[in-house]
């Protein structure tokens, strides 16, 4: 049970550092390529790869090479969404990812959808839809109250132009809010796929991960270098705290499942869950994120269609 809880803290730490980082206005892409070097050397340390085999890989390459682009952006869509929307709301999206393998085996790989997964799939796209809801907020430009309908509160000058650049701006925060939100979730959810996929192909989790982890920092670094990036200290230092908290995420989670491997139901139940809960401890208690009514709706929706598919 330490693995799990241990799994929960570190994937909930990544996310808190993400928001500070963000706060700092700190270049995240530079915190993620200084965090994959760690990550690839505490790979190697603790899950200990098969280098001999890597000439078995074969197909498999395909595979990595997609993983290598998605999994640091992932991580950047992530600090942008926990911008955008909180922490709360897009850790709750990232665990409704697990939705994604589940659609991915009926419409390509011939499962058969029972019912309890439908009703499963159901409950977690509601949950994203209340997740991603923000009631209409008013804008302050030069005195002017300005609502979504364009009506003005208070000031009487050029209000058709402060009209017509407020909606402007309204309109585009109001697209970008949900669309970080579904990139998180469609993200993890195609991860998630591509690690399974490269499972079934006979390559060792280990490897893979390895070697997953070695061509994501390559080639976020080449894009860094060819964009001239001006780097910031403490963005590469924060990015050893990621490396770190992200391998320990990763690693206390397989060693609970083979601790735990006569009750994978509460390996499974307790990070999805226990990630969402902790999340929005931390997200409401500490950073002061509001949640409305809805948005409480749609975590009690999470929790619900985590357990669902789980029984399913």
């Amino acid at each position: 049970m330490m693995y799990l809880i241990i799994a929960v803290l570190c994937s909930v730490a990544v996310s808190v550092l993400l928001k500070v980082l963000r706060q700092q206005n700190v270049d995240i892409r530079q915190t993620i390529v200084a965090g994959y070097p760690i990550a690839f050397i505490l790979t190697w340390v603790l899950l200990k790869p098969d280098i001999s085999s890597i000439g078995n890989l074969g197909g498999a390459w395909g595979i990595i090479l997609a993983l290598g682009i998605l999994l640091p952006a992932v991580f950047v869509i992530l600090g942008r969404a926990i911008a955008a929307v909180g922490m709360v709301a897009s850790d709750a999206a990232q665990r409704l990812s697990l939705i994604i393998p589940i659609i991915a085996a009926f419409i390509l790989f011939g499962e058969v959808l029972t019912g309890t997964r439908v009703f499963g799939l159901v409950l977690g796209f509601l949950a994203l839809a209340a997740l991603v809801y923000r009631p209409q907020q008013a804008v302050i430009v030069n005195d002017t109250v300005i609502d979504n309908d364009c009506s003005t509160n208070k000031g009487s000058t050029n209000t058709t132009n402060i009209n017509t650049v407020n909606n402007t701006v309204l309109n585009k925060h109001a697209l970008r809010t949900p669309l970080w939100l579904f990139a998180v979730w469609a993200g993890y959810g195609i991860i998630d796929i591509l690690f399974k996929q490269v499972a079934k192909q006979g390559a060792a989790f280990p490897l893979t991960l390895f070697v997953s982890f070695g061509l994501a920092g390559f080639l976020l670094l080449i894009y860094l270098l060819i964009t001239r990036v001006r780097w910031q200290g403490k963005a590469l230092m924060a990015g050893l705290l990621l490396g770190t908290l992200n391998m320990g995420n990763i690693y206390a989670y397989i060693r609970a499942h083979q601790l735990l491997s006569d009750s994978p139901s509460i390996v499974f139940t307790g990070m999805n869950v226990g990630v969402i809960a902790v999340a929005t401890l931390i997200g409401v208690g500490i950073f002061k994120e509001q949640l409305n009514r809805v948005n409480m709706l749609g975590l009690l929706l999470a929790v619900g269609c985590v357990v669902v598919l789980f029984l399913a």
